[in-house]
């Protein structure tokens, strides 16, 4: 605003000078003045250009006040963060024992578990095993074999007594033996049922078995039908399978070996799905 008036007034001392017959003392006086205009303008223009340079080295200076604020922050930040890891990993380390502790306590707690567990078992399989000994004569006792082997009741039936000879079909004599066995599964609903046959590896001709493999799988199954639909044992408990020769109890060489690898085993197993429950409670570490 003031460089606007300077320019002004010296204008305005040239238009006088132009427009009236000014005396030599005034034109002078005019010129002296538009020099000290002139002059002074150019300080001002000077100053400007200093105030301006000043201007941008002060905006550099906030510029790089701001760039070490920024960086004090991220170095704050980092050295916060790498504290609260440092308490972290001290309170970590005050209750690792405590926690350690804690988790031995809870495996204890499951090994008690499964003892108790194992114990029950083992007792439910001898009052099983005991019951169905009592329960068979002694004649039928010489064709039945009833063991524990590892928590699972194997009861392993003599071929001969079970089917007519060469034959999947079930012998009228094995009837009240297979109903005293029925007993002992009803009585016993918490347990699943495999039904496996076995033979020997003499071959076999017949028509519709086609080998071994043919014949022990259909013995099993005649075997799981009766006692679905003589004494109603639940299906869902019964498996059938079959083994042909290949899992021998003898040698095939002797008669006797021959006549122990012919046979089926009635195996009574906990559920599956207690076994898988007590997976799931197993601690983690």
């Amino acid at each position: 605003m003031k460089r606007k008036n300077l320019m002004t007034a010296g204008l305005l001392c040239v238009a006088l000078i132009l427009g009236s017959c000014a005396s030599k003392k005034d034109l002078e006086a005019c010129r002296l003045d538009n020099q000290s205009l002139q002059n002074e303008n150019t300080n001002l223009n000077t100053n400007y250009q200093v105030v301006k340079e000043q201007l941008a080295a002060s905006t550099a200076r906030v510029k790089a006040l701001e760039d070490q604020l920024r960086q004090q922050k991220s170095d704050y930040a980092r050295l916060q963060k790498s504290l609260d890891k440092s308490l972290t990993n001290a309170s970590q380390n005050n209750v690792s024992i405590e926690k350690l502790v804690d988790q031995i306590n809870e495996s204890n707690q499951y090994i008690r578990h499964l003892t108790e567990l194992k114990s029950k078992s083992d007792s439910l399989n001898m009052i099983l095993t005991n019951n169905l000994t009592r329960s068979l004569s002694k004649e039928e006792l010489k064709e039945v074999d009833v063991q524990v082997l590892k928590g699972v009741v194997y009861i392993s039936l003599a071929d001969n007594m079970l089917y007519k000879s060469g034959s999947y079909e079930i012998n009228d004599r094995a009837q009240e033996t297979l109903s005293k066995i029925a007993k002992i599964i009803m009585d016993y609903k918490d347990y699943d049922v495999l039904i496996e046959g076995n033979t020997d590896n003499v071959p076999i001709h017949r028509e519709n078995i086609r080998n071994n493999w043919d014949l022990s799988c259909l013995r099993a199954s005649s075997v799981v039908q009766y006692l679905q639909n003589n004494y109603g044992v639940d299906p869902k408990r019964l498996t059938a399978g079959g083994r042909g020769e290949y899992n021998p109890l003898a040698t095939n060489d002797s008669e006797l070996g021959r006549q122990r690898n012919r046979r089926t085993q009635i195996i009574i197993t906990p559920k599956l799905d207690e076994f898988m429950d007590l997976i799931d409670e197993a601690p983690e570490n």
